[in-house]
């Protein structure tokens, strides 16, 4: 009881901290801003080897304790990851600052002009599992964006999100700004979840980042608005024409760059036109990468040639899969029209590609697919803040309001209407 009250104590704590650390970013200058970011990029070269040594000790908890391999992938910090982190900050500190920007300004026949204006949220709270690069990749879109955050990471990745915090709160200090303006919540307890989630007088908004269970959860639970996603079930879908040697690079890459992001492909949708030349050939390299293929009668059929290839039957549930593994779904279509309907209820509306020549087939299928990223000719593991340039993302919301897909800087702000005007009254 008493460790409750602690929880409770700690997590108010955290709330007052963040709100009065909120006032003082909205007013912050784009330079100190800047100043923040550059200075976390270089602590993040400077200090690699003491943070591999605290992720080490995640690392080799996550391996007792019988995680899987996707999930320990998840929990490294290795220098390139460290070296992405800090280029996302050097991205963010070199993109304009759009807090205080006007836009949209119109005179009114009554004399004033009305405009919006791009402010900070205020507080959000991040929920997040695993990936300790997203402490880095949340507290600068944060300090970007002018607001403050409270930042809850996984248990099996607290000495790696300690570590990281705290370099967050030395670059924020040594720029001049609150070092409360980015805090993450020190105790494991399960507990400090449900308080953030329910603490609307301190907290705006909230973003889970994890496993479907953790966000049915906070969705549940939370009296703030939540900006969210539940799976990537991402299809890659090859076209009727296609150019049969791009579709195999980018399919390959799509599924096999790395196999736990969201962003990777689960389900190959494949035209009936062309699965005769291109199944064989993707399967063989699938199949030299140990990529197991669930399939559809067809698929099937032309897959089980492939020497050394793992292919079985799919059932109804693959279609429905994020398996963050080495499985794909395989499936023969038609062509467009029955990829379209096959993506647009089975897909969990994250990210969608089409490989094509065809130009109209390719405008149909950025139109009627519902999703947060739809893509021409393209990997879905671009579907990413930093590779769409955003410097670095929150996470992804496949929501149909406020934010959508890769959610960065815009995302983390709101619009209020601002009204000009020289003594005009109403008549």
């Amino acid at each position: 009881m008493l460790f409750r009250s602690n929880t409770v104590e700690h997590m108010h704590l955290l709330g007052t901290q963040a709100r009065a650390a909120s006032a003082w970013m909205a007013r912050a200058s784009a330079a100190d801003k800047r100043a923040a970011l550059l200075r976390l990029a270089a602590l993040l070269r400077d200090h690699q080897a003491p943070l591999q040594r605290e992720n080490a000790k995640d690392l080799e908890r996550a391996r007792a304790s019988g995680l899987s391999d996707p999930m320990i992938d998840r929990l490294k910090l290795t220098p390139a990851i460290l070296e992405t982190c800090a280029q996302g900050c050097e991205q963010l500190a070199g993109m304009p600052d759009i807090i205080g920007e006007i836009i949209g300004l119109r005179q009114q026949p009554s004399g004033i002009r009305v405009g919006q204006m791009r402010v900070p949220i205020g507080v959000f709270g991040m929920i997040y599992e695993s990936r300790p690069n997203v402490t880095i990749e949340a507290a600068s879109l944060s300090i970007k964006s002018g607001n403050a955050c409270i930042l809850r990471g996984g248990s099996e990745a607290i000495d790696s999100n300690r570590a990281l915090a705290e370099l967050v709160s030395q670059a924020l200090s040594d720029a001049g700004l609150s070092p409360h303006a980015v805090q993450l919540v020190q105790t494991t307890d399960r507990a400090a979840v449900s308080e953030l989630v329910a603490m609307p007088e301190f907290v705006d908004v909230i973003i889970p980042r994890g496993g479907k269970g953790l966000i049915e959860r906070i969705s549940r639970e939370a009296r703030v608005p939540v900006i969210k996603h539940l799976d990537g079930n991402c299809h890659t879908y090859v076209d009727d024409p296609c150019d049969l040697e791009q579709a195999i690079t980018v399919t390959d890459n799509a599924k096999t760059q790395k196999y736990s992001p969201c962003n990777a492909t689960e389900s190959l949708l494949v035209a009936q036109g062309v699965a005769a030349t291109f199944l064989p050939r993707i399967g063989a390299v699938l199949a030299a990468k140990g990529v197991e293929m669930r399939a559809c009668p067809q698929a099937k059929a032309l897959l089980s040639a492939v020497p050394g290839a793992r292919v079985v039957d799919a059932t109804e549930q693959d279609w429905f899969e994020e398996y963050l593994a080495p499985v794909l779904s395989v499936k023969v279509v038609q062509g467009l029209d029955e990829a379209i309907e096959h993506i647009n209820r089975y897909s969990s509306h994250h990210t969608d590609a089409i490989l094509t020549r065809d130009h109209v087939h390719a405008q149909r299928f950025l139109r009627e697919v519902d999703s947060a990223s739809v893509m021409v000719n393209a990997s879905t593991r671009f579907a990413d803040g930093f590779e769409y340039g955003l410097g670095a993302e929150i996470g992804i919301s496949t929501d149909k309001f406020h934010a959508r897909g890769p959610v960065g800087i815009e995302g983390l702000t709101s619009l209020k209407y601002v009204v000009l005007g020289q003594g005009e009254v109403r008549r």
